[in-house]
């Protein structure tokens, strides 16, 4: 009997102490707010208007001209007049409210200011002779920890300011951070037909975008918004919007999954070399590119004398543990035995500092090589130390031809020492691909020039190249020679990652050209 008066006595302590706490919700969370209000203002500005979609080109255009020239001061200009807070935090607040009618028009606003923005863009972009992708263009290519933690923390102050009226001008400007760039460089994206950054930078946006709704749902949720939903809502109704809502979750799951893997891969080799550096050696510099064929990690290393490791009886500790090949850099700082906590930060920043100037004296270097070879100034040399890559428009010169300047990107990369050099040939004809008498495959000679074309095809973002012998519809049942011949250069194109479009049948000798049209 006693045990059970324990239970009984327990079970009452624990309802009341859940009355304790909806009443201090309701009383101090949910009664301070006027939810017709609010309720109002979300519905009256998340729709679309006109003036919504100028406001979100010119955003969007200021945002992507920032990017073009890696300028910071006018992306984050073009986030003060964004108006895509009230569509995003319209749509959330409808998932908490179970409105569908507010869903369908905040997700018009959405879709409208997305293509608007995305089409601008790609039109400012076309028209720029600024085309190569910058540093600012490149960190906008795959969502990370810190991208979801800007996503949240904004999409939380915005709806804590809605709710409570406090500066939703200024938090609207964080939201806008977060989804406006990378919907410019979608824009960019398209317009170069550049279809990794295009893809990368949407999948960013959609992650941010996923992110900011469903944390927009959660505070509206938190606040007494949908407490008492509609007598006229129907379970039809409901279930759309509850699979609305899982299927949102399930691309934001599968973001947080791979930015999961990542930062214990992270962990995985910062505890690895601890371990073999010793309790007293301190990493403390770490990054890794899982982005590269093979993994690029470089890590700085202080450690005591006497604990030297070699990079070779490293790496191979690290391809087992995550099961890739990888590229390890790591820079060594030895200390004296007994040296202290003051003399390790002292090293760490020499270290630091001649790195740094290494690092510049390098990136100078290789720019006066660059421009040498393509007949410019070293300041329109365009560098991205962060990523290792220097791109240049080169000068029309005396007697190049198109495979003169791809031989020219190869050899400039090959003393790059670990840097990736993009050379931009002027527009030229490109060149001839021949066969022999009635044959169908390449030789040496033609293989190598359509692999020259497919090569000056991407330095100029071509869309595809016109093929002669391609037929037009379907691929005939029995293909003549010259359809058989567009059909070799067309795989070898194919598997350089170029679209094929038809053009006029041709004889022994094929000039490919580029196609503005649909590609195959």
């Amino acid at each position: 009997m006693t045990g059970a008066s324990d239970v009984e006595r327990d079970t009452v302590r624990d309802r009341l102490d859940r009355l304790t706490i909806y009443r201090w919700w309701r009383r101090k969370v949910v009664a301070p707010v006027d939810h017709e209000t609010v309720v109002a203002r979300i519905i009256d500005e998340s729709g679309w208007s006109p003036r919504y979609a100028f406001m979100t080109m010119m955003s969007a255009g200021i945002a992507v001209l920032g990017l073009l020239l890696s300028s910071p001061a006018v992306v984050i200009g073009a986030m003060l007049i964004s108006p895509l807070m009230s569509p995003i935090l319209g749509f959330g607040f409808s998932l908490a409210l179970f409105d569908f009618a507010e869903m369908r028009r905040s997700l018009k606003a959405l879709i409208i200011g997305t293509v608007a923005a995305v089409a601008f863009t790609a039109l400012i972009v076309t028209l720029s002779p600024l085309q190569a992708p910058t540093s600012e263009i490149v960190a906008r290519t795959r969502p990370n920890l810190f991208d979801l933690a800007v996503a949240l923390f904004a999409a939380l102050a915005g709806s804590f300011a809605v709710i409570r009226g406090r500066g939703e001008t200024i938090v609207g400007v964080a939201i806008a951070t977060a989804l406006m760039p990378p919907l410019a460089v979608v824009g960019y994206g398209l317009a170069t037909w550049n279809l990794p950054v295009l893809g990368g930078a949407f999948a960013l946006f959609v992650t941010n975008f996923i992110t900011i709704a469903l944390s927009a749902t959660v505070m509206a949720r938190y606040y007494g918004f949908g407490h008492h939903l509609s007598s006229r809502q129907t379970w039809a109704q409901t279930i759309v919007l509850l699979l609305v809502f899982v299927a949102m979750a399930v691309p934001l799951a599968l973001s947080l999954g791979r930015i999961a893997r990542e930062a214990l891969a992270v962990s995985q080799v910062r505890s690895l070399l601890n371990d073999r550096y010793g309790s007293d050696a301190r990493v403390t510099q770490l990054e890794i590119d899982f982005d590269r064929t093979p993994i690029e990690i470089r890590s700085v290393v202080i450690a005591p004398r006497g604990r030297t490791q070699k990079g070779a009886a490293l790496q191979p500790s690290i391809e087992k543990m995550l099961g890739r090949p990888v590229r390890l850099d790591v820079d060594q700082v030895m200390l004296d035995a007994g040296a202290g906590a003051i003399d390790a930060q002292r090293e760490e920043l020499r270290q630091a500092g001649e790195q740094s100037k290494a690092e510049a004296q390098r990136a100078t270097a290789l720019a006066r090589m660059v421009a040498l070879i393509t007949g410019v100034a070293p300041d329109d040399i365009v560098i991205d130390r962060d990523h290792h890559r220097a791109t240049a428009a080169a000068l029309a010169l005396p007697g190049a031809t198109v495979a003169t300047y791809r031989i020219l990107e190869q050899r400039a990369a090959a003393e790059a020492d670990g840097w990736d050099v993009a050379i931009i040939p002027p527009q030229g004809p490109l060149p001839e691909i021949t066969f022999a008498d009635n044959v169908d495959t390449l030789d040496a000679a033609g293989r190598a020039a359509v692999l020259t074309s497919a090569w000056a095809a991407k330095r100029w973002n071509a869309p595809a190249l016109a093929v002669p012998g391609l037929p037009r519809g379907p691929a005939s049942a029995q293909p003549g020679l010259a359809e058989r011949r567009g059909q070799a250069i067309a795989a070898i194109l194919a598997a350089e990652g170029v679209d094929s479009a038809p053009a006029a049948p041709a004889g022994q000798r094929f000039v490919l050209t580029i196609s503005t049209g649909n590609p195959l």
